[in-house]
């Protein structure tokens, strides 16, 4: 990605939108493989290009390159710094539940799509479950209904370990189950509904202490 600085800070709008969505592959794996880089930052980026040079504050002459070079280097510096920390799972817990929990949590921020099962297409809850087990090699069942029968049964809130599959009993989806991973320390994280993104929650919450119905264990 050999460049020249000066001339990129002289460029214009154009040049500038062009280098951007041509190295943004090289940007995204820098931001913690994509995870800091979402596409809602892309374009505030831009939108920042735009409106930047082309405010009466910015002294006459500083291109939109030059723009877009100091808030690439101010995210640098902010978001791609601000990686989120992986959960604090017991040391007991098997190898392959920290790394299918490891798995799930590069995925935060992803958003929700039905029927969606991959990082690029986003996840529903049954979908994100399924692709975080299938990172390890470990093959599940696609839908949620199935999933809440899959494995062995543990008792909810006692022995869990990270990487069991919560199911919620919330109305939505086959059968009304919801389907979440298990990240130790009373916390889950899960592909919540329509308009929303993969995120983590407390199972200390009212609602989702109240819509637990069980647990399931592929991984000892």
């Amino acid at each position: 990605m050999a460049f020249s600085f000066g001339t990129f800070c002289a460029s214009g709008e154009k040049q500038a939108k062009k280098f951007f969505l041509k190295n943004l592959f090289i940007l995204r794996l820098l931001c913690n493989g994509g995870q800091n880089f979402p596409a809602s930052i892309m374009k505030y980026l831009y939108a920042s290009i735009i409106s930047l040079s082309s405010s009466s504050r910015l002294r006459k002459g500083i291109q939109p390159g030059c723009v877009f070079l100091c808030l690439l280097v101010l995210w640098g510096l902010v978001g791609c710094g601000s990686r989120r920390p992986l959960p604090v799972m017991p040391a007991q817990a098997p190898v392959a539940a920290k790394k299918i929990v490891e798995s799930a949590y590069s995925q935060l921020g992803a958003r929700y799509r039905s029927g969606g099962n991959s990082p690029g297409k986003g996840f529903d809850c049954s979908g994100f479950v399924q692709w975080a087990y299938s990172q390890q090699g470990i093959a599940i069942p696609r839908i949620t209904a199935d999933q809440a029968r899959t494995g062995r049964l543990v008792a909810p809130r006692e022995g869990l370990q990270p990487a069991d599959i919560l199911v919620f009993k919330n109305g939505q989806g086959p059968r009304g189950l919801h389907t979440g991973l298990y990240t130790g320390d009373g916390q889950f994280i899960h592909s919540p509904s329509k308009g929303q993104r993969v995120r983590t929650e407390s199972l200390d919450v009212a609602y989702w202490k109240n819509s637990l119905v069980g647990a399931r264990r592929l991984v000892n």
